[in-house]
């Protein structure tokens, strides 16, 4: 087996030109993650250090001047009492957290100053310090190892030491297709969009899959470097629940029938739309036809979906152009939000040096919004080329949610300044967004007039935000379940792509345009899966907003179970300090204590329920369910089939669609 050093080498070498990440956790990308209507580009990266920064090689000496950390480590073959190996530990992590913290804190910088301002020259200084931090990242992991730190009785130092014992990568994203995804989010050409989506796939996971098989492996000789069974155990370390994966399935099976029901109509709509001959009654729906590159969010074919076409949704967009909103003043809008909660303001250096929007010089810049926490304990900025728009402002609220997180565990040690598990930041914006955009909230600021409550136009409300949402959970699910499957071999290296469009087909309900093969690689084509980042985050922080929206508005008196008049979907909690504290008392903990107990601090609650998910959204599945009756739609979709056709191994999900394009079934496995 290779050791970890040959292995770090060599995924140096396998990653060239990206960047490891630090110790933030949520994290590895310093960004907000995959939400937002958009795929991520990876770029929780980086606005600028000024030139003065650059000119003096501000911290670059950091790697060679480091405090020895290796004098105090105790005697481990000595019989020292667990006081004496406490107090050494205790004394050995802080030195440790505050020289990290320095690293970190020019880490970030340089993704900073790269990500706001896309030269090749800072681009140079981003890689030339990655490299070093890695180096630096190896070099402290192997001190760490050397103490017997399961013995420490001080639980908190525990948990430090076994933060710093796993040693992995993290990296930043590849270049963006945007003409592509524009397509696909517009087009209503059939040929036009299976055309799009076949060489998304051709110029991206196709031509990765041997180096992908690589990169497997060595993911697992790192797992088994750090004593995990394998890489599959090693990425569901965060979450401290040795059953966790089963957990997650038990989840999944609590909301698939809210997606079939949502399945089963959208598959409708577009059968109306496309006709028979592209869509089946009872079929997976062909996944290029949703609106998305990935078929993960469908709020693109919205306009097929409402159920009341003639009413429209209350979207402001117009309403704060007239009242001459800008970018900063969304933000201050937002800032108000949380001080209206007893939370804090955000400090002087976020609104000195945050990019909120385009720069006026010109420069090239990665504008997927992305909230940024510089490890200092002082420096949080926002980086985000916002546009005046309602679907903006709800993105602010998001991203000024992990800002206001990484504020409440600042004063935590450095290796604790996490969220609870990997899924808590994302769940946090997107709870906060869930009061934005009600119109209660739109009401409450100004921005919408004063209207009667239209059970219709709160149905539409409620499909977009599902054709989000519940649409995106079994994708948010299926991408770590099949990396998982890999890891721990029950998919050889011979079955990828088949293995993927089996869980594709088993838990979204989609198929390809057309037949693929082992020659294909359709993993590949989204970010996250070349990048090594964890995608089951997505599917928990999903899960969870719900979980704490519920929570929050109960604590404000915003909902009741027992009254229809305040359903879950219509709750606000602006201006609530009951529900500010909770969040608080949630935030605070970081990563100090296993997430159960910070997601107790919030819900009173110690396992994730999927039931206020569903309660949310209750109205429209009452609804889907009598429509889908009404229109004798079929609910749920049939199975696949797997074949080989002129001896290459092709999967498909459809034996009629195979029988259009090739005329015959060679042979069914």
């Amino acid at each position: 087996m290779a050791t970890a050093g040959q292995i770090w080498v060599v995924l140096v070498a396998l990653l060239a030109g990206r960047v490891w990440g630090g110790l933030t956790g949520d994290g590895a990308d310093f960004g907000s993650g995959d939400g937002h209507g958009a795929d991520l580009t990876g770029d929780g990266a980086v606005p600028t250090i000024d030139e003065a920064d650059l000119a003096s090689g501000d911290g670059a000496d950091l790697v060679n001047g480091e405090a020895d950390l290796t004098s105090d480590r105790p005697d481990m073959t000595s019989e020292a009492d667990a006081t004496q190996l406490d107090r050494q530990a205790a004394d050995f992590i802080a030195k440790l957290n505050q020289d990290y913290q320095l690293h970190c804190n020019q880490m970030v910088k340089k993704r900073w100053n790269f990500n706001a301002n896309l030269t090749d020259h800072n681009q140079k200084i981003m890689n030339e310090y990655a490299a070093e931090y890695a180096s630096y990242q190896k070099e402290k992991w192997a001190e760490v190892i050397q103490w017997d730190w399961m013995k420490i009785n001080d639980p908190l130092t525990r948990r430090q030491f076994k933060h710093f014992s796993t040693l992995g990568p993290a990296a930043l994203p590849d270049e963006k297709f945007k003409m592509l995804e524009d397509i696909m989010m517009n087009s209503t050409d059939p040929e036009e969009l299976k055309h799009v989506w076949l060489q998304w796939r051709e110029q991206s996971g196709k031509k990765m899959r041997k180096d992908y098989i690589q990169f497997a492996g060595l993911i697992n000789d790192i797992a088994w470097a750090n004593n995990f069974t394998d890489g599959t155990d090693m990425w569901l370390d965060d979450y401290d629940t040795p059953d966790f994966r089963e957990r997650l399935a038990a989840l999944w099976e609590e909301v698939a029938p809210l997606y079939r029901q949502l399945h089963a109509f959208v598959r409708g709509r577009l059968r109306a739309r496309y006709g028979d001959s592209v869509v089946s009654r009872s079929g997976p729906i062909p996944a290029h036809l949703l609106g998305n590159m990935w078929a993960q969010a469908w709020g693109n074919i919205i306009d097929i979906c409402k159920p009341y076409p003639e009413k429209k949704a209350a979207d402001v967009s117009a309403q704060m152009k007239e009242a001459g909103y800008t970018p900063v003043r969304m933000f201050r809008l937002s800032e108000e939000f949380f001080t209206s909660l007893g939370l804090e303001p955000m400090p002087d250096t976020f609104w000195n040096l945050s990019v909120l929007e385009r720069p006026a010089d010109g420069r090239e810049l990665v504008c997927h919004a992305s909230a940024w926490d510089f490890c200092d304990q002082r420096d949080f900025r926002i980086k985000q080329c916002t546009v005046v728009s309602m679907d903006q402002l709800i993105t602010v609220h998001h991203e000024m949610g992990h800002i206001q997180y990484y504020i409440q565990y600042k004063d935590l040690p450095m290796a604790l300044r996490r969220g609870a598990n990997s899924g808590f930041h994302e769940a946090l914006g997107d709870t906060l967004a869930l009061s934005v955009q009600t119109r209660k909230h739109l009401k409450k600021i100004g921005l919408l007039k004063e209207e009667k409550d239209d059970p219709e136009v709160d149905l539409n409300f409620l499909m977009l935000t599902a054709l989000d949402k519940i649409a995106f959970l079994p994708f948010g699910y299926l991408i770590d379940k099949w990396r998982w499957d890999l890891f721990s071999n029950v998919t050889s290296p011979e079955d990828l792509n088949c293995a993927w469009w089996k869980l594709r087909e088993e838990l979204q309900g989609v198929k390809p345009p057309q037949p693929r093969s082992e020659a294909d690689f359709d993993p590949g084509a989204k970010y996250h899966v070349p990048a090594n980042t964890p995608y089951v985050r997505y599917f928990v922080a999903r899960i969870l907003q719900f979980q704490f929206h519920k929570a929050l508005c109960q604590a404000a008196g915003e909902y009741d179970p027992q009254d229809s008049s305040r359903p879950l979907h219509q709750c606000d909690i602006y201006q609530s300090k009951e529900a500010g504290k909770l969040l608080s008392a949630m935030m605070r903990l970081g990563h100090s204590v296993p997430w159960p107990d910070a997601l107790e601090a919030i819900t009173g609650q110690r396992a994730m329920d999927a039931s206020p998910l569903r309660e949310y959204f209750r109205p429209l599945e009452e609804w889907l369910t009598k429509e889908n009756e009404r229109t004798g739609e079929t609910v749920g979709w049939k199975s696949g089939t797997y074949i080989f056709i002129k001896g290459v191994r092709k999967c498909s999900l459809d034996s009629n669609f195979l029988q259009l394009m090739f005329g015959r079934l060679v042979t069914v496995c």
